[in-house]
């Protein structure tokens, strides 16, 4: 790691600690030539997924989309953002750990109406409603 004040190459790490969502390592270094201190961050590389969308085409997975989709779901309801926000980071983590590099978005919406089910059965409804895209009456009352 360079020194940004002198581009020194050598330093030692003066202390670490993980950042409050766990997905960071914060260490603080201390250059060997002009003993100025700074700040890495350390994260983990994921592979790129790819999704293959209804119509056969694909783009890179994003953890946002997911979260907006959740989000309009649960809009008015009484479910804290912050456990929305875990939410989306669980699905990520579950498809990065299925170690396929494409997934279908059929299995991302069956994650996040499983994940919904468990927090707030409205809001698993209204997302059920679009996902699954009921043609009639009968299909969403066998749904609730």
């Amino acid at each position: 790691m360079r020194c940004p004040f002198c581009r020194g190459e050598e330093s030692k790490v003066v202390e670490s600690r993980g950042s409050e969502d766990g997905d960071r390592v914060r260490r603080r270094r201390e250059c060997s030539a002009c003993e100025k201190r700074f700040t890495t961050y350390e994260t983990i590389e994921s592979m790129p997924i790819s999704v293959i969308k209804k119509d056969g085409s694909r783009e890179f997975f994003e953890r946002k989309k997911v979260l907006d989709g959740i989000l309009k779901a649960c809009q008015k309801r009484p479910v804290p953002l912050s456990k929305l926000d875990e939410t989306a980071k669980n699905i990520e983590f579950k498809i990065q750990n299925t170690l396929e590099r494409e997934v279908e978005t059929s299995l991302i919406g069956e994650m996040a109406m499983l994940a919904l089910k468990e927090i707030d059965e409205v809001s698993y409804v209204r997302f059920a409603s679009v996902y699954k895209q009921f043609k009639d009456v009968k299909e969403f009352f066998g749904e609730l």
